[in-house]
């Protein structure tokens, strides 16, 4: 079925970003999950194309264009060349960070920040899980302690996306124990203050060419000019916005998921079995059909969403179906689509095999997906 969500406007900037990516990421995919993250050359060349901040303010650096078509065709194309992992940082980035400094930001934290993340020179990373606390965000324990002068952070994140390379920090603490959801606040950390610390760049099973990390905060000294958003405000702020961070997940899912059947419908064309096109096969085409239609139904969904989105519409609830149903879908396809390689797709060598261990992460982050049907289930019978 054809698509209809984008324009002229929209097709050129697709050009470009095409050949970004097949200049600049994919020919050093595998030198940087050998390494476990990416140039931050790569970041800066981004940004002097205009692929970062498009809805950020002009007169910071950004596009000033309030429109997630465009954050949907740099989805497309990552995941399309075999490069979730760098999507996975521009998304933590572009979805997550930069939206918290344009809505909250005061204007020395937007002049300071917003130009430095559009031009590719400043990395952001938001820093909420931590050891014993992943969804279940009340119960963080790092803890920023009122002074006369500012704040005293103390603790420690993990699973950090960014962790290693990020000049900035958004950090989600508990400022008073006693005010429950009103007791957490979103903090600014330059990552040169003292008492800042990177732990381990984390080994994992997928997005390899991502630094994922361990942070610690040992006696990070604040100023009231470090909080982002209002003092006691963390928890809502994090819930108003979590509709486009899980958006983006299910985008990201749905893209990744087209990009595996696309490999695969090539590699049923060009592998023979038994003398015969494996495409030629009756179980393929069905196959091949059923994942098709899904894959259809899916994109109808996605860019209503999208749409909804821009109009700043798009309901919790909506954006938590997305993310739940996007997510398992890749994992049923991609699943498929390395069934229809045989041994080769269980060779690291090939996409689909990258694809299957990349896209395990989607329905736990973001919110797991038992958590996004318990938000969908409650707004059912509320």
């Amino acid at each position: 079925m054809k698509r209809t969500l984008y324009d002229t406007d929209h097709d050129l900037f697709r050009e470009t970003v095409r050949e970004f990516v097949t200049r600049e990421v994919a020919p050093h995919r595998e030198r940087w999950e050998q390494a476990g993250l990416v140039d931050r050359s790569v970041w800066s060349m981004a940004g002097s194309l205009g692929l970062l901040g498009i809805g950020a303010p002009s007169e910071h650096g950004g596009g000033g264009v309030v429109d997630y078509r465009y954050r949907m065709v740099v989805i497309e194309e990552l995941c399309a060349a075999d490069s979730a992992s760098f999507n996975a940082g521009l998304s933590v980035q572009d979805d997550l960070v930069l939206p918290y400094l344009i809505d909250l930001g005061t204007t020395d934290q937007q002049s300071r920040w917003i130009p430095a993340m559009c031009a590719g020179t400043a990395i952001g990373a938001l820093a909420m899980t931590e050891p014993g606390a992943g969804s279940d965000l009340q119960r963080v324990r790092t803890t920023a302690r009122r002074t006369v002068d500012g704040w005293i952070l103390e603790g420690q994140k993990t699973f950090i996306t960014n962790g290693i390379l990020a000049d900035v920090v958004v950090v989600f603490a508990r400022t008073d124990a006693d005010a429950g959801a009103r007791g957490f606040t979103l903090f600014l950390v330059d990552t040169t203050t003292p008492g800042f610390r990177r732990g381990r760049k984390l080994e994992k099973l997928g997005l390899r060419g991502n630094d994922t990390a361990e942070l610690f905060f040992d006696g990070v000294v604040l100023t009231d000019a470090d909080v982002l958003g209002t003092v006691g405000g963390g928890f809502g702020h994090l819930m108003e916005r979590l509709p486009r961070e899980r958006l983006s997940i299910a985008a990201t899912s749905l893209a990744g998921a087209q990009s595996a059947f696309d490999w695969t419908k090539n590699y049923a064309r060009d592998r023979k079995a038994f003398g015969t096109r494996i495409d030629g096969f009756q179980n393929t085409r069905f196959v091949l059909a059923e994942i098709g239609t899904e894959l259809d139904v899916a994109w109808t969904y996605l860019d209503r969403s999208i749409a909804l989105l821009n109009d700043a519409e798009l309901s919790a609830v909506d954006a938590a179906k997305a993310k739940w149903w996007l997510s398992d879908l890749q994992q049923r396809v991609v699943d498929r689509c390395l069934q229809l390689h045989g041994g080769y797709g269980y060779m690291l060598e090939y996409p689909v095999a990258r694809a299957y261990a990349d896209a395990r992460i989607q329905p736990i982050y973001g919110g797991t997906n038992e958590i996004m049907k318990e938000i969908i289930g409650r707004d059912l019978v509320r």
